[in-house]
């Protein structure tokens, strides 16, 4: 896990905000922001299966029994049941063109998505095999998370905390002045949650599940203080 700090904007006594906060002492506003990285454990998928019959009928049974037996296979490798969505179905004709000619309907096809949550990441390569085998045959996205998210946020909110307290007490003691106690804060709206998105890597010697990399989590926080100050 890596943390960083963000750069921070420090505004004193007469400036634009504080003024417009009609405070008539001496004070400083600081804000303090980080951010924290985390290596992922756990990802969320999206494969269809799309399938063409010449009937409609035939097209849905097709994807339909598709889903069910990878959802099946999901459930045999531990994957929860509630951790798997595949409520929906796309059914449509399906035609051909050809110039100076009418369309011709060649059949029907259906399409079937299935959400994972894939709680233990080391999973994932089989699960892309298995989806394969069982005639999903399109990938639509693959994004990683962590299951101590909200550890990462409150990690994220005291080291900006930190951050700000850091700012205020470095300024002041700058300009010769010491901090008198906290005046007011303003949490700030978090920052959104960066997930990641795994990637093909193109690794000549090595296993199937190393020809994927993986990146990482990112949580930003902030927090704005006003501080009075002391000459």
């Amino acid at each position: 896990m890596k943390l960083s700090h963000l750069a921070t904007s420090l505004l004193l006594l007469a400036s634009p905000l504080t003024l417009a906060n009609g405070l008539d002492f001496p004070h400083l506003v600081t804000q303090g922001k980080a951010q924290i990285t985390a290596e992922p454990d756990m990802a969320s998928l999206q494969v269809t299966v799309s399938i063409i019959k010449k009937d409609a009928k035939e097209a849905k049974t097709a994807s339909d029994k598709a889903v069910v037996d990878f959802s099946q296979r999901l459930i045999e490798a531990g994957v929860k049941r509630e951790h798997i969505n595949s409520a929906n179905l796309d059914l449509q004709p399906s035609y051909e063109y050809h110039n100076n000619a009418p369309r011709q309907l060649v059949g029907y096809q259906a399409n079937r998505t299935v959400t994972v949550t894939i709680e233990q990441l080391s999973q994932l390569n089989d699960i892309l095999n298995s989806a394969i085998e069982q005639g999903l045959n399109r990938v639509d996205n693959i994004q990683l998370s962590s299951s101590k998210m909200a550890e990462l946020q409150q990690q994220a909110r005291q080291a900006a905390i930190k951050d700000a307290q850091s700012n205020a007490a470095d300024v002041a003691k700058g300009f010769g002045s010491k901090l008198a106690g906290v005046w007011q804060i303003s949490y700030l709206s978090q920052e959104p949650i960066r997930p990641v998105m795994y990637r093909m890597a193109a690794m000549a010697d090595s296993s199937p599940e190393m020809s994927y990399q993986q990146g990482q989590i990112t949580v930003s926080d902030s927090v704005e203080v006003i501080y009075k100050i002391k000459p």
